[in-house]
């Protein structure tokens, strides 16, 4: 994955897909084989120096949105600062809330939000440590279809702004929309790559075929 890049990766349900991002992620070591993000060898390092890595270098953005029900929006932002990360600067903190659309609930708390702003919440707090990569495990499949348009917005405005993204999704119209690069696993296995049109449009693996056919 490049730098500026936007990579989705599809699948069946149990093909890999979250495996995936959780070694990229440092939250699983590899079985075998090496796993380099930025020169960083994640299998050789050590377990203080890994959550180094998740705190400092990546945003990860799960399906459910992981908030502290008893903080309000704003301190569930700065909670990875306060945690021992990356401090931020108050003009930090109001540009992500702005860039995220919650201004006007910078104070409100969780349950008072509704999904698509939860997971925009996340999104920020992740944005705010200044990731080198976005990881995004199905970010709008716990939220009602509604809400699901908010935070696939968001992403795209990510995407333009040069974030690097490996975005697990079975929203096919936005991953041919958005993406530079698709991956298809099919058993823990990259079967299938290639531009959304190539994927999409031309695939040439059997299970991919059969996979967009149901879903198309």
């Amino acid at each position: 994955v490049n730098q500026g890049e936007f990579v989705a990766v599809m699948g069946a349900s149990g093909s890999g897909k979250s495996t995936l991002l959780n070694v990229l992620g440092g939250l699983l070591p590899p079985d075998s084989g090496t796993v380099t993000v930025d020169g960083l060898d994640l299998g050789s390092m050590s377990d203080a120096a890994l959550t180094v890595y998740r705190r400092d270098r990546v945003g990860f953005i799960f399906q459910m949105f992981n908030l502290v029900g008893t903080l309000n929006v704003e301190e569930n932002i700065l909670l990875p600062s306060l945690a021992g990360g990356k401090k931020v600067a108050s003009s930090t903190l109001d540009a992500m809330i702005e860039k995220v659309g919650l201004s006007h609930r910078r104070h409100a708390m969780p349950d008072t939000l509704s999904g698509g702003e939860q997971q925009r919440v996340a999104i920020a707090r992740a944005l705010a440590m200044d990731p080198e990569v976005m990881l995004f495990d199905e970010p709008t499949s716990a939220l009602d279809p509604e809400m699901v348009g908010e935070v696939l917005d968001l992403m795209r405005d990510l995407a333009k702004d040069g974030m690097t993204m490996v975005v697990v999704t079975h929203e096919m119209q936005f991953a041919k929309d958005v993406a530079d690069r698709v991956i298809f696993m099919e058993g823990g296995v990259v079967v299938e790559e290639g531009t959304p049109d190539e994927v999409f449009n031309h695939p040439k693996h059997e299970r991919t075929k059969n996979f967009l056919g149901h879903i198309q």
